[in-house]
């Protein structure tokens, strides 16, 4: 899009041109089974994401190559088959696949490609069978630059566990925190009430109360200042943090 409005501002494009450029620019289609939006991040800040459950893990291959050369970098989540999808992507010298197996996500990038770092972020996870929705989270935040500090099995079952990773996150300058957490899912009003930042909720399928329980909990918080995504969504936590981070990071750069 930045190259078709320099050539318009430049004169090399008139504007019937540069209109048509760009209407044909919002979308490329892949194989008659898949519409990429190579635009997605200049609209919106969020780039897609390939959501990798119930795909074949051939087209989720392909869908993470076409992304990566057209937008040096991308993320596929909630991946079926690890193992095969590396196998489908073996031959690929001229990209690098990052895999995160506890959080089910691949990075594919161009080689030598690095993110542009925005802001730190916290992530805090209540117990240990939460950290798969809390790696798919930092996985989707560190996509869109941001550092992410991380702190697992703080749940409030033994709160003094918690006090040291929060105060080292203050202390860090992270401009949110997210708190991923399962069983009655407190963990996240305990810690908005502790500092002065937004708090970013994640409710796990993890414990008892057919996975609504925590979802429930969370939103009927009295704390202020928290937020809250739906069950196991930890790329939607994730990218909300990258939102906030970029947004800082420009304003900063701006003066």
């Amino acid at each position: 899009m930045r190259e078709i409005l320099e050539k318009f501002k430049t004169g090399n494009l008139s504007l019937e041109e540069a209109e048509k450029k760009l209407k044909l620019n919002y979308f490329d289609e892949l194989g008659g089974f898949c519409k990429l939006d190579t635009n997605r991040k200049l609209r919106t800040g969020i780039p897609e994401v390939i959501y990798a459950e119930g795909k074949r893990c051939e087209d989720v291959a392909k869908i993470l190559k076409e992304l990566a050369l057209k937008s040096n970098i991308s993320l596929a989540t909630r991946i079926n088959d690890i193992e095969n999808l590396k196998k489908c992507l073996e031959d690929e010298t001229d990209l690098i696949l990052e895999i995160n197996e506890l959080g089910r996500t691949a990075v594919l990038k161009k080689r030598g490609f690095e993110v542009e770092k925005t802001e730190k972020i916290g992530i805090l996870a209540a117990g240990t069978s939460d950290i798969p929705v809390a790696e798919e989270t930092a996985e989707s935040a560190k996509i869109m630059g941001c550092e992410v500090i991380k702190n697992y099995d703080v749940g409030i079952a033994g709160i003094h566990r918690l006090f040291t990773p929060v105060k080292s996150m203050i202390e860090e300058d992270v401009c949110c925190i997210i708190a991923v957490a399962g069983m009655e899912g407190a963990l996240p009003s305990v810690i908005s009430s502790l500092v002065d930042i937004p708090v970013i909720g994640v409710p796990t399928s993890v414990g008892y109360g057919y996975k609504l329980t925590p979802l429930l909990t969370m939103l009927h918080s009295c704390s202020p200042g928290l937020v809250v995504v739906n069950i196991d969504n930890g790329f939607g936590a994730g990218v909300f943090a990258g939102l906030i981070a970029s947004n800082i990071s420009k304003r900063i750069k701006k003066g």
